[in-house]
């Protein structure tokens, strides 16, 4: 229910409104004084300072929340913060309001991320190692429902103002979908913080800073002594960067390359969403007869084929095959990573924040590199099609790291 919760940011505000809603109030803009920034590659820095925030101070309150006992805190504390500026953004106009618009996302793309960290955490706790390919699909495929359900909502609004006593002719009904997601974030999440394990908080509360930086700098001596976790880390963390990017920018492509207006975009990520929940069971299975290794090497073949048909597409309609391929992708390859890690983590392990703080970190820094990739790419050669190609390389190196994992030297988490 979490995933319910928060994927309705990830969808309306990272993918499906939020950025053509950007890309048309700013559009021909650019900032940053003499520097002439575009406001496309602006937004793609704009993603990488958040996530890049997220990387620096997850380790330590990683091993805060392990060794003091507060990781559902933790998590309140980052998704509270998500929801509340994705309700700022409420108040973002026009391009004068371009500071507000930028550190609201910025601060809400922290918040979303940032108790991500936590929340990925608790798989080994509430799934046996049999359980956690399908519970982790389970919990992608709700967030894809939920996120529809939302954008529907959000596009009736959107599309049919006057249904609902609007002006057809301002911002405000887009304005209301940043609203609406806030409130959708702090309600559903409610209902993951009273039944997740709740925190038992250790009696001495003296000195978590620095107990917390030793308990992470027990776990990293930890992973570099198990090279397998470290070759599926470093795998994850080139795929990742490609992944993420081509998710959190698709819109904009489409909105700046193709010239897709907004309701086409969230037409396109509805289909997204739809085939999503169907790739994320289909890899499940896959991986069940196969193996995770295998499906993830298909599911980066794949994306690999995208980011050369994105290049190549000049034709709106193409673009919705495209689409279609990324949906069934795209859930295949975040559940199978997250479940993936799970299986190859250490017995007996009670700081499964901390090592899954690792797995958030490379994630996250993966984004900061391919958004940063991305946006210097488009800011020297003035377009996204050469940065999505460029996208090419991470797939490649992150399918020849993957294949020398040894899946068979995986261990299992002793339930806590």
């Amino acid at each position: 229910m979490f995933d319910w919760a928060n994927s309705a940011y990830a969808l309306t505000i990272m993918v499906a409104v939020f950025p053509p809603y950007y890309e048309a109030i700013t559009k021909g803009q650019t900032y940053l004084g003499d520097w002439n920034v575009s406001n496309t590659a602006l937004y793609s820095f704009a993603i990488s300072l958040s996530y890049l925030v997220v990387s620096i101070q997850s380790p330590i309150l990683s091993g805060i929340a392990d060794y003091g006992g507060r990781k559902l805190s933790f998590m309140k504390f980052f998704s509270n913060l998500g929801a509340i500026c994705c309700m700022l953004l409420f108040f973002f106009k026009s391009s004068d309001d371009i500071v507000l618009g930028i550190v609201a996302s910025v601060l809400a793309a922290i918040g979303f991320a940032g108790s991500l960290v936590f929340y990925n955490s608790f798989l080994p706790e509430i799934a046996t190692t049999d359980q956690m390919d399908a519970v982790s699909a389970k919990g992608f495929s709700y967030g894809y429902v939920g996120s529809v359900i939302l954008l529907i909502i959000n596009l009736l609004v959107i599309q049919k103002p006057e249904w609902f006593g609007l002006d057809p002719s301002g911002t405000l009904p887009v304005r209301l979908a940043f609203l609406m997601v806030g409130v959708w974030w702090l309600v559903f999440a409610a209902y993951s913080f009273r039944r997740l394990p709740q925190d038992v908080p250790v009696k001495n509360q003296q000195n978590l800073l620095g107990k917390g930086i030793a308990q992470f700098k027990s776990i990293l001596l930890a992973v570099r002594q198990r090279p397998n976790i470290m070759l599926f880390l470093l795998s994850f963390f080139l795929y990742s960067a490609g992944v993420q990017t081509v998710i959190l920018l698709a819109s904009l492509f489409g909105s700046a390359e193709l010239d897709f207006g907004q309701t086409e975009l969230i037409v396109i990520i509805l289909l997204l969403q739809i085939v999503g929940i169907a790739g994320a069971f289909l890899f499940t299975k896959i991986s069940e007869l196969r193996g995770n290794k295998f499906a993830l090497a298909i599911i980066l073949v794949i994306w690999m084929a995208i980011c050369v048909a994105a290049y190549l597409i000049t034709v709106k309609n193409h673009f919705y095959f495209a689409i279609i391929a990324i949906g069934l992708v795209m859930g295949g390859v975040q559940s199978l990573s997250r479940s993936t890690y799970a299986k190859l983590l250490p017995k007996d392990s009670d700081a499964t924040t901390s090592y899954f703080s690792f797995y958030d970190i490379l994630e996250k820094m993966a984004i900061v590199t391919g958004t940063l990739s991305f946006g210097f790419i488009d800011q020297l050669t003035g377009g996204m099609r050469n940065s999505i190609l460029s996208l090419v390389v991470f797939f490649v190196l992150g399918l020849g790291f993957l294949l020398l994992v040894d899946m068979k030297e995986s261990t299992t988490i002793v339930q806590s």
